[in-house]
């Protein structure tokens, strides 16, 4: 399984941080629209991401208990179009998570300006482990340093578990 280093930033705005990745070089990648559809599981979280041509379904394993979050995921890419009606008779959806992401990508990190529905703004980061964890930690410390961020201010829960809690209150 695919292996990553993630943080999540709650921001104001996203405009700051477009300055800084235009200067450091990040390769910017465009706008996704997606819909995340998660279903409840045992023993790990599933979601079907819709897209505009496809979707994709994706298991994950993360531990939000302590400051690293490491995730190993499995993703399955789906073309066919009624894949939320088909897995909505198999499973049942437990919330949706509705954002726009612009998709930003810097050594192998993914960053992530998002626009979540009903949650506001975000920044996240994605680092693939490629040669081991221990480069995965230096290239997102990297990351964090040339972007200015404060790892203490980070977000260890997921969209879902936000709109989950936010729906509770």
């Amino acid at each position: 399984m695919p292996l990553n280093l993630e943080l999540k930033l709650k921001v104001l705005s996203h405009s700051d941080l477009i300055t800084r990745l235009e200067q450091i070089g990040a390769e910017y990648k465009g706008i996704l629209n997606q819909r995340d559809v998660y279903f409840i599981m045992d023993g790990a979280l599933l979601k079907l991401r819709v897209m505009d041509s496809f979707s994709e379904l994706i298991k994950y394993n993360r531990n939000e208990d302590g400051g690293t979050r490491w995730s190993d995921y499995s993703v399955l890419r789906i073309s066919d179009v009624n894949a939320e009606d088909f897995l909505k008779q198999i499973f049942k959806v437990e919330v949706i998570v509705t954002k726009k992401r612009e998709l930003w990508m810097f050594d192998n990190t993914r960053i992530h300006l998002d626009a979540v529905e009903s949650l506001g703004s975000y920044l996240e980061l994605e680092t693939l482990v490629i040669n081991g964890r221990e480069d995965a930690q230096k290239r997102f410390d990297k990351i964090v340093d040339l972007l200015n961020l404060d790892l203490n201010d980070q977000i260890l829960m997921s969209y879902r578990d936000l709109l989950l809690m936010k729906g509770s209150q």
